[in-house]
């Protein structure tokens, strides 16, 4: 007997968690409570066909079981209750099932900066973050960029004051790395950065990563390499670069590079305006000027540098043509990625 009643004891439990409407309840409560013909009624009639020695413990143990499953025949009796008058009065109906919540993912353009991260670390590039909030010093002047230069006018700042300002590139991180550390050195510098910008290919705040190397002996060579082996990893394909002569302060020979569209593959296509090719970042040898300022001596260590856009990345390597997209939190286009 003690054997038949454990075995209704669980098989109660497990049929009471599949009731889901009042009738059901009520078909519960007939084959297991009910008075006539009840399963659990129908064990303590048995009892008086044991022994006087085993009815004592028997009888307890059948009590405590009854009294258990008509514990959770009310619960489950009230929740139902529950539930059909907040259904009656427009409320959440707590008998429905849950509902799914599908898990988060990365935004594209979280996930193409840490590709990109780890193809540099791959490399073997250290990473370093810096302030958003920079001074005028490490934005500018130890860039080889002094007050009243023309190029200031590139980057339309965001001043907090006359001195402080949100950075408008990662390059600060070059400037105060290298005061702390002697070379060689080989570090990425990716982050948030602010101009004041915004059309379909630009926003006021968009992500950019910084990279430069400093040793002895450094060439023009070492930052082609560099870019090339990087720009076939990222984009999955053997892509053709060239480097255009261009002007940046802080690089002296500077560059602006591109790949053969990734598009038409380079054969011309509205994308690449029928030229074949698409600009990614600009790059060069480390100016001479800057590496003064930081207390290298120019004649023993050379370097290069070079900045790149997350979000012009991401756009060509997914074939996004509004960069505001990234930004404007629609799940249809976010879930995508």
């Amino acid at each position: 007997m003690e054997n038949e009643l454990l075995r209704l004891k669980q098989e109660a439990e497990e049929a009471l968690g599949g009731v889901q409407n009042p009738a059901q309840l009520e078909a519960f409560r007939v084959k297991y409570l009910g008075r006539k013909g009840g399963l659990l009624t129908g064990v303590l009639r048995q009892l008086g066909a044991v022994s006087p020695e085993d009815r004592p413990r028997l009888g307890q143990l059948a009590n405590d079981i009854k009294q258990a499953v008509e514990g959770r025949f009310d619960e489950k009796k009230e929740l139902l209750g529950s539930a059909l008058q907040a259904g009656a009065s427009g409320a959440v109906d707590l008998s429905l099932p849950g509902r799914f919540l599908p898990f988060g993912k990365l935004h594209p353009v979280t996930q193409v900066m840490e590709e990109i991260c780890s193809i540099f670390e791959g490399l073997g590039f250290a990473v370093a973050e810096g302030p958003d909030v920079e001074s005028d010093y490490y934005n500018f002047e130890a860039l080889n960029i002094p007050k009243h230069h023309p190029a200031r006018d590139m980057h339309d700042t965001f001043y907090v004051t006359d001195s402080i300002l949100l950075r408008t590139h990662t390059s600060p991180m070059q400037a105060r790395i290298m005061e702390k550390q002697d070379p060689p050195l080989r570090y990425i510098a990716p982050g948030k950065v602010y101009r004041c910008d915004s059309d379909i290919t630009h926003t006021p705040m968009f992500h950019q990563v910084e990279g430069f190397l400093v040793d002895k002996e450094v060439s023009f060579a070492d930052l082609k390499g560099v870019l090339t082996s990087f720009t076939h990893k990222m984009f999955e394909k053997e892509l053709a670069l060239r480097f255009r002569p261009s002007f940046f302060p802080f690089t002296e020979p500077s560059a602006e590079v591109d790949i053969a569209c990734v598009i038409c593959g380079g054969s011309g296509c509205r994308v690449c305006k029928r030229t074949g090719w698409l600009e990614i970042l600009g790059s060069g040898l480390i100016d001479p000027e800057v590496l003064k300022m930081v207390g290298y001596d120019p004649d023993v260590y050379s370097g290069f540098a070079f900045g790149l856009g997350v979000e012009r990345i991401a756009m060509l390597k997914y074939g996004i043509d509004d960069i505001r997209l990234y930004y404007e939190n629609d799940l249809r286009f976010l879930s995508q990625f």
